[in-house]
């Protein structure tokens, strides 16, 4: 196992996250399926929303349903758009929190991140797009008016599929940027951990102050849904969870199966948002 440590270059550049409380998953869904979503994604892992607000969240003129939706093993930002989603809007899959905007994007541009959008003013803050090598696109912000959000029972995962030519590339820029570290490098993970049938695939997993990421190095050779998650959610007893989803409207696409160190599972929920749910092994 390999630990990437950051060279000297990056050691001048500060830490700007906030908390892996303040970190939300992205998710852009139809508007007719903003509400269903909202409920079965809040039954499914005990959440609740901010109520639903109609507002303009691009630089430029556009219009889209807005709300948090807070839960114990993490937040989503969910979006329904009544107009068409300006590019790249729709391609980030999650927004950080940063204590200073400006400072995080530069930081981000040294650690080897390009600025996809610079940063403009929202409703009730700040936010830029950066997007780091492989192609991987997150959105930066700042909140005018401090929120104070309880620590999360689970951190969830940021999970990014990328090729090998790129995963090295990305995981030395991104933890250069976040201060964070490789907590595991597993060259030769099964590939039935990901829906395949024999072989291997590469599996890097990252912690930082913005919470956890999880690098899956693949052929691309992806079965469905697998690739098409952002983000997997730990929570403390599956089989409630599976049975929770269930009941509320939520398919389940690959049902509870083991995986070396964890048993985990695949849905879908209403308007087509797919997470993987996992729970440590028994």
């Amino acid at each position: 196992m390999a630990l990437f440590v950051a060279p000297a270059s990056f050691a001048a550049t500060q830490d700007y996250s906030v908390g892996p409380q303040y970190d939300t998953t992205h998710v852009y869904v139809a508007p007719g399926d903003v509400d269903a979503f909202v409920r079965s994604f809040a039954a499914t892992f005990g959440g609740q929303s901010t109520p639903q607000a109609v507002v303009t969240v691009t630089p430029t003129p556009s219009s889209t349903s807005s709300q948090l939706v807070k839960s114990p093993v993490g937040a989503i930002s969910v979006f329904g758009f009544r107009t068409p989603v300006p590019y790249p809007f729709g391609l980030e899959r999650t927004g950080y929190l940063v204590t200073d905007l400006d400072e995080a994007v530069r930081a981000a541009n040294h650690a080897g991140a390009a600025t996809l959008v610079a940063p403009f003013d929202d409703p009730i803050g700040r936010d830029a797009v950066v997007t780091w090598p492989g192609g991987v696109n997150m959105q930066l912000y700042w909140h005018t008016k401090k929120s104070e959000y309880a620590p999360l029972e689970h951190v969830p995962e940021n999970r990014i599929y990328l090729p090998v030519q790129s995963a090295d590339v990305f995981v030395k820029a991104f933890v250069a940027f976040a201060h964070g570290k490789v907590v595991s490098d597993e060259r030769a993970a099964p590939v039935a951990d990901i829906g395949g049938k024999s072989g291997v695939f590469r599996r890097i997993r990252i912690e930082s102050g913005y919470g956890k990421a999880t690098v899956l190095v693949t052929d691309g050779h992806l079965d469905w849904p697998y690739g098409t998650e952002t983000t997997g959610y730990e929570v403390g007893d599956l089989d409630a969870t599976l049975a929770r989803a269930r009941d509320n409207g939520v398919k389940v696409l690959v049902d509870i199966h083991a995986e070396r160190d964890r048993r985990a599972a695949m849905l879908q929920f209403p308007g087509g948002y797919v997470a993987e749910v996992h729970s440590a092994a028994r």
